[in-house]
């Protein structure tokens, strides 16, 4: 056979049955990526003869005497592709891992195809920007911009791995082959809850390639947590790397070490247990009655109620609730339910693990490697010396990869047989085993008087955690901020966070706010309606203002900065969007249409303590390193963190070379979640930047013989008065006396302020087949100083799209024995481009956070009140109010009168 890959003549041979993805990495293309195995995603699309294909369903075999072109061949060395540079100056990505693919498919298309994007681009997905990005690449729409010296916070600079993830050079977790690599593959259960009676591993182990066979009596018997805080006692240890009892369908039995995939595979296939089947509940209000089946024994310290499941329950009240329905002149009471959403990040769940110079070295797609490398010190009694934890690029993660759910088992494996490990997970393996958004089911009810004013407001909440407890409190704990965007003087909330033999719950984007934010804003929309208000002038009248207390769960004191009034804002803002395109015309006459809003707050950090290091050292070449341990998966923390160094040290972003997440070369970070990568670890880098300048100041004060005073950064010098001294100058004076221009600095989560978001929609909903249709997409923002506008467009657009997910096409299917029967990207349905409607972002302009520069993290809070708009737009055209997500056809027509006569909002 022949094989010809970006001009370049190969003479191996693919295995029988290989596809052609595989075989490109194992020639070293590793921008070739598998994003679903399955023809779904496009992030595999690579060039056979000119036309695009992808190649995980692409038999290599196909490949033999035509040419391969993947995303490294695309351009040249220092002249890349028009459309690689195109998408860096969009710039069309955010974690980058779709990128490849998404340019070898657009660098194909046509005008023709151009103007219809919808279906060029039916074949590649992306989980992170919301596709307006994309299309602004594709069309040759450029938003980065150049920063002067000193003034780079406030422009839209590049991403410093721009050019590196347009031509597929930038390395992700598993971009890296290792010589005598071995692969790890997990057996998972098939039952929600059964007692492992014996596990016979002969027949596994006789297959050719095999080594090991791992089952819970091989593992270190110590309970964790798989959740990442940095207070790990705010999650329960509940949790062993393998287990006798399984609790799920779908939990780990047994991994299985081999040479190959393949022989891995086989070997889990071989293995056979004898499981005693007990009975499973997957209700969570059902496994709170009295005899409901026992997930976790009553010797377990971490659990509340063992005898009810119950993980943790919140009960707090301020004034008197039955006072204030008393007083009330109108009351509104509902139950509102949140379904399962999967994360879908198009990198899955993946690790390696090796040993060097005695050293345990993990290499992972966390979003926390810090506290990563802490939880595998516990679980293998290992000193803090002889581990290194650390990440390349992660594609993707939006909380799922706030876990510690892969580096276990290869550090298990390598420390066992001294021999590189990898374990990648399948798309199959995501959706049935990481760790989804908690279900929830809240009733609230509210009181108000007939102006509007809230005279009690009770929030009852019932949270599915799944079969273990992690992030189970955690997400508990900050749906009761759902509560405090609202006046009340009677508030009471109730939360239960309850066992289940279902798939373990995790964080996700938006963090246990999500579900509560749907319930409350659609009860307000119930209850303005009620009141015959229009639903922005209830929010008006009873939002929290600067100089109230933001009561939550308590009424004590915070540290919670709320000085100016940006949710009013935001609020006026959409209101006002709405009102100018009052005018669209519905797409025909069997369409209805209406217009819906929704706001939350959201606390710029956890509640629990985050911490960050930052390290910024003057190098001989004159380049500042910036190192900091916050992993940049999409969210933009490494421009933001480059923008702020650059722009206290009186510099371009060019002049700061960024080293991040590794514990061998960076400080301790808690990581990059709860948007605390830019609030706290911004922090931190514009506190060493600060340190270091200042030290540069006073040595070049001193050097000149003028006042610190009369001293000032410029670019790669140091102006003092009249004189401008040159930066290497400075350096090599201060290496004859020994001095390096060098700081690290601390940053934490406290004090903390307060984020807004209010979105609008204008739907149209089909009175036949049940269509929800965007006609327009309003989302405002209140991120306080802006430090790069493109990234704060982009994160809004994300998360908007990733709500309407959430709202309209995302469904985690679950049979009667608690099996997910869609677990594939075809079938899970996240929005296409077809999907998502540009949407307008307009920002507020506050100074009131404590964050660096002012700055407001806006990769969290924007997703919050997409899904409740989206209802109470639908209720607004139809007359019908939906309760329960997601609004698909099918549920919304089932609900639809026959005939219809609800006018056009």
């Amino acid at each position: 056979m022949n094989y010809i890959v970006n001009g370049r003549e190969f003479g191996q041979e693919p295995a029988p049955g290989q596809c052609l993805r595989t075989f490109l990495r194992e020639l070293g293309h590793f921008g070739v990526k598998k994003g679903c195995d399955a023809g779904d995603c496009g992030a595999c699309t690579v060039w056979l003869d000119g036309a695009p294909v992808h190649s995980c369903i692409t038999p290599a075999f196909r490949a033999d005497g035509h040419e391969v072109t993947t995303i490294e061949g695309l351009g040249r060395p220092g002249a890349p592709h028009p459309m690689q540079r195109q998408f860096e100056d969009a710039p069309g990505f955010q974690c980058g891992f779709c990128t490849a693919g998404m340019i070898m498919t657009s660098a194909t298309l046509t005008e023709e195809q151009k103007a219809d994007l919808p279906r060029a681009l039916k074949g590649n997905l992306c989980r992170c920007t919301g596709y307006r990005a994309i299309e602004d690449a594709v069309m040759g729409v450029s938003a980065v911009e150049q920063a002067a010296p000193g003034k780079a916070v406030g422009t839209s600079v590049g991403a410093p791995a721009g050019h590196d993830v347009v031509t597929g050079h930038a390395e992700f977790t598993m971009d890296t082959h290792i010589d005598g690599m071995l692969h790890l593959k997990v057996l998972h259960s098939p039952h929600a809850h059964a007692r492992i009676l014996s596990i016979d591993r002969s027949a596994a182990l006789a297959v050719p390639g095999v080594h090991r066979v791992y089952t819970w009596e091989d593992v270190p018997r110590r309970r964790f947590t798989t959740a990442i805080h940095t207070d790990h006692l705010v999650d329960p240890d509940d949790t062993y790397i393998l287990d006798d009892t399984v609790r799920f369908a779908g939990q780990r039995v047994a991994a299985v070490l081999a040479d190959t995939v393949g022989a891995a595979e086989e070997g889990c296939r071989r293995l056979a247990v004898e499981y005693e089947v007990l009975p499973a509940v997957f209700d969570p209000e059902a496994a709170m009655a009295d005899g409901a089946p026992r997930l976790h024994g009553s010797h377990d310290p971490f659990v509340r109620d063992p005898a009810h499941n119950i993980l943790l329950e919140l009960h707090s009240h301020i004034g008197d609730v039955d006072a204030g329905f008393a007083a009330a002149d109108v009351v509104h009471e509902g139950t509102y339910f949140s379904p399962r959403v999967q994360h879908a990040h198009l990198e899955t769940h993946g690790a390696l693990a090796w040993m060097e110079n005695g050293r345990l070295n993990v290499r992972t797609s966390s979003q926390s490697p810090s506290i990563a490398k802490v939880k595998l010190e516990y679980l293998f009694a290992l000193r803090p010396d002889q581990l290194r934890v650390f990440c390349r690029r992660v594609g993707g993660g939006f909380g799922g990869k706030q876990e510690v759910i892969a580096e276990d088992l290869v550090a298990l494996a390598t420390l066992d047989t001294g021999r590189p490990t990898c374990l990648e997970y399948t798309r199959e393996e995501e959706f049935t085993t990481a760790s989804p958004r908690h279900p929830m089911t809240l009733t609230v009810r509210l009181g108000a008087k007939a102006d509007g004013t809230l005279t009690a407001f009770q929030v009852r909440n019932v949270s599915n955690t799944g079969a273990y407890g992690n992030h189970g409190g955690e997400t508990l704990y900050a749906g009761g901020a759902a509560v405090m965007i609202y006046r009340c003087p009677n508030k009471k909330y109730d939360a239960y966070s309850v066992y289940t033999n279902t798939v373990p719950s995790g964080a996700l984007r938006g963090y246990g706010m999500t579900q509560p934010a749907f319930a409350v804003e659609s009860a307000m929309d119930e209850l303005a309606r009620a009141l015959h208000l229009d639903p922005l002038e209830l929010r008006r009248r009873n939002i929290v203002r600067p100089g109230e207390p933001l009561v939550a769960l308590h009424d004590g004191p915070d540290d919670v900065v709320f000085t100016e009034d940006g949710l009013a804002k935001c609020v006026d803002m959409v209101g006002d969007a709405l009102a100018r395109t009052a005018g669209l015309p519905p797409p025909g006459p069997e369409w209805f249409v209406g217009a819906g809003v929704a706001s939350s707050l959201h606390e710029t950090a956890p509640p629990t303590e985050h911490i960050s290091e930052a390290w910024v050292t003057l190098g001989d070449d004159l380049i500042y390193e910036l190192a900091v341990g916050t992993p940049e998966f999409g969210e933009g923390t490494s421009t933001a963190h480059v923008q702020i160094a650059a722009s206290q040290l009186g510099t371009t972003p060019s002049r700061i070379r960024l080293v991040q997440s590794d514990t061998d070369r960076t400080g301790f970070d808690t990581g990059a979640f709860a948007s605390a990568g830019l609030f706290v670890a911004g922090n931190a880098v514009l506190r060493a930047a600060n340190a270091v300048r200042d030290r540069i100041l006073e040595f070049a004060a001193a050097h000149t013989g003028v006042h610190v005073v009369m001293c000032a950064m410029d670019d790669d010098g140091v102006v003092c008065g009249d004189r401008r001294v040159p930066l290497a100058e400075l350096v090599a004076l201060a290496r004859t006396r020994g001095i390096r221009f060098t700081a690290a600095r601390k940053a934490y989560g406290s004090p903390r302020s307060v984020t807004s978001n209010t979105q609008g929609f204008r739907v149209a909903v089909h009175r036949v087949t049940g269509e929800i249709r965007i006609l327009y997409s309003v989302h405002a923002a209140d991120a306080g100083v802006i430090i790069n506008p493109a990234q704060v467009r982009g994160q809004v657009e994300g998360g908007v799209a990733q709500g309407i997910g959430f709202a309209l096409t995302e469904n985690h299917h679950v049979d009667a024995n608690g099996v997910m029967v869609n677990p594939n990207l075809r079938n899970y349905r996240i929005p296409a481009y077809a999907d998502v409607p540009r949407t307008e972002v307009l920002l507020v302009g506050s100074s009131d956070s404590v964050g660096p520069m002012r700055a407001k993290g806006m990769a969290e809070c924007c997703i919050n009140p997409v899904a409740p708009a989206l209802a109470n737009a639908v209720h607004d055209a139809t007359g019908v109010r939906f309760r329960a997500l997601p609004l698909t056809p099918e549920r919304v027509y089932g609900r639809l009168p026959a005939e219809q006569s609800v006018p056009a909002g």
